[in-house]
């Protein structure tokens, strides 16, 4: 399934930056996120267990992913009896995506779709999640009034994004976030990251006017020892401020 054509700014160009890095998701890391024995979240592989993104009752619950990639979260819920879909903009992530759905016998939908404009009926699903897919690379006043329109009354919300404080201190381009704020709380929303675009609100600014009541909000600290650093964030920074954080609201609530 295709949504309309005729996307422009920011969504042509994460649309392009995300076809370009398919190879970085592509093999190893797919395979080694499905075989798990417990799903995990974030930069730092934050188990499930700690932060409990996903509701007790995932069982029977009609879900939606925002930004699935290779499509791995999907796959853990539809190990828990969800029924889910997969929503991506990129044209050459599904490849991917299906590969591992024949490789690991798990079937379900992947549309291919902006969640800024999702081609799905109102009141259609129970769950919502977004791991640094839709909830970075979407424009936020445009992908959340678009779930709450999915999402049935009493529908769970769940995405992980960048933490404010990382976008302040990281002085773009890809360098390493600091100890230092280099951008301003009240500012743009959006920003250039190499070849893409994010988007990173301030609290105040989240899941404003959709109808969501937030249930928790959860800053990630990284483990110590953690397995990595990155090339904009490392591991010392993330035990000391929040790289990302973890969001969960109701609607209608």
């Amino acid at each position: 399934m295709t949504a309309a054509e005729g996307s422009s700014g920011h969504v042509a160009l994460n649309r392009r930056y995300r076809d370009e890095q398919r190879a970085g998701w592509h093999g190893p890391l797919a395979r080694d996120h499905r075989r798990r024995s417990e799903v995990s979240w974030g930069l730092w592989n934050t188990p499930e267990s700690q932060v409990k993104l996903l509701p007790d009752d995932v069982a029977g619950m009609d879900a939606l992913e925002l930004g699935r990639g290779t499509a791995y979260v999907c796959a853990r819920l539809a190990r828990v009896g969800a029924r889910p879909v997969g929503v991506d903009l990129s044209r050459e992530q599904p490849a991917t995506a299906a590969s591992m759905q024949r490789e690991f016998a798990i079937v379900f939908p992947l549309v291919l779709a902006d969640a800024e404009r999702l081609p799905l009926r109102e009141s259609s699903f129970d769950l919502a999640v977004s791991e640094f897919g839709a909830s970075l690379w979407c424009d936020p006043y445009r992908w959340i009034p678009q779930a709450a329109r999915v999402l049935r009354p009493g529908g769970h919300l769940a995405f992980v994004r960048r933490s404010p404080l990382f976008a302040r201190c990281a002085s773009g381009g890809g360098a390493q976030a600091g100890p230092a704020l280099l951008r301003a709380q009240f500012g743009p929303r959006e920003r250039g990251e190499g070849a893409g675009i994010e988007f990173t609100l301030a609290h105040g600014d989240m899941l404003r006017s959709c109808g969501f009541t937030v249930e928790d909000l959860i800053e990630i600290q990284a483990p110590q020892p953690a397995q990595r650093d990155y090339a904009r964030v490392c591991a010392a920074w993330a035990r000391k401020w929040p790289s990302e954080q973890i969001w969960k609201a109701r609607l209608g609530r």
